[in-house]
């Protein structure tokens, strides 16, 4: 840990970077990567419990489309790793889905759950609509919780993965506050040529060219770096909001990265562990005086 902040310190130096006023800042929002995925079964429901629980701002989900349609929230292109079945989500039905175990292999248990409850919301695949639904739940109990949609690409179902994708949204609270995120500047274009109103964030796993400066695809507000782009260029997040857009940060777990962020005053961090970073965060701000 020590060797990565000195090699951090490095590059801070070298660019030259401030962070920034010592003023108030806004709070930065701490996101459940697929839910509190250290604790619990990634993109199972009881993994976006725990990361409710735990005081998450907002939560994280890939979502791709499966053979009759349905958007359901899984990372990989193949259910391989994260369950006992085999194939690729797109080519498999609901129902294929429904019938395998997702959680089993993490071996996580909550105490306060039945064992019938626990390994339903442990193993069983979870839909965007029960998603959307655990978080109007929330809404409704007075607790707003963001939601921050990936869509993945590429996938054979190509432009039908957004236009499915406004169709739940339609079907439930508008006030719900999402956004959508992806790696595919082409399907932002498609969200935001159908619902501009919806919030984009262009996800980047390398700082090409003609980003350095801030710049995103056209009508895109939200910067997705992942925290390997701010190691190496620190300077980047001043960068982009000079240029207005907001910085959310990827998948930031280690307590250097996370001291990191908020030195160079990032927006959000995307994290595995919301509750270790919710609890680093308020110390710095207690070391800070605010």
């Amino acid at each position: 840990m020590a060797a990565g902040w000195h090699h951090n310190a490095v590059s801070y130096e070298s660019h030259q970077v401030s962070p920034g006023s010592p003023g108030p800042r806004r709070p930065i929002s701490v996101i459940a990567h697929r839910g509190a995925s250290e604790d619990a079964p990634e993109h199972t429901l009881a993994a976006y419990r725990k990361a409710i629980e735990d005081g998450a701002d907002g939560l994280e989900c890939d979502v791709r489309l499966t053979a009759d349609g349905h958007l359901v929230c899984v990372h990989d292109r193949r259910v391989n790793r994260t369950s006992n079945g085999r194939g690729a989500v797109s080519a498999l039905e609901l129902a294929d889905l429904a019938a395998l175990d997702f959680g089993s292999w993490k071996g996580w248990s909550d105490p306060h759950e039945s064992p019938e409850t626990e390994t339903r919301e442990h193993t069983s695949v979870l839909t965007l609509e029960r998603l959307l639904r655990l978080v109007e739940e929330q809404a409704a109990a007075g607790r707003r919780v963001d939601l921050a949609i990936e869509t993945k690409h590429p996938t054979r179902w190509a432009g039908q993965v957004e236009e499915e994708l406004l169709r739940v949204l339609a079907r439930h609270d508008p006030a719900i506050p999402v956004r959508v995120m992806s790696f595919s500047a082409r399907s932002l274009h498609r969200v935001r040529a159908a619902a501009p109103w919806i919030p984009t964030v262009y996800l980047m796993q390398f700082l090409l060219p003609r980003h350095r400066d801030g710049r995103l695809p056209p009508g895109v507000g939200i910067a997705g770096p992942s925290i390997r782009i701010l190691r190496n260029h620190p300077e980047y997040v001043a960068h982009a909001h000079s240029m207005g857009h907001q910085v959310h940060v990827w998948t930031v777990d280690d307590p250097v990265d996370v001291e990191l962020c908020a030195l160079l005053g990032v927006d959000a961090i995307i994290t595995n562990r919301p509750r270790r970073v919710l609890s680093q965060l308020a110390q710095l701000e207690r070391g800070r005086g605010v």
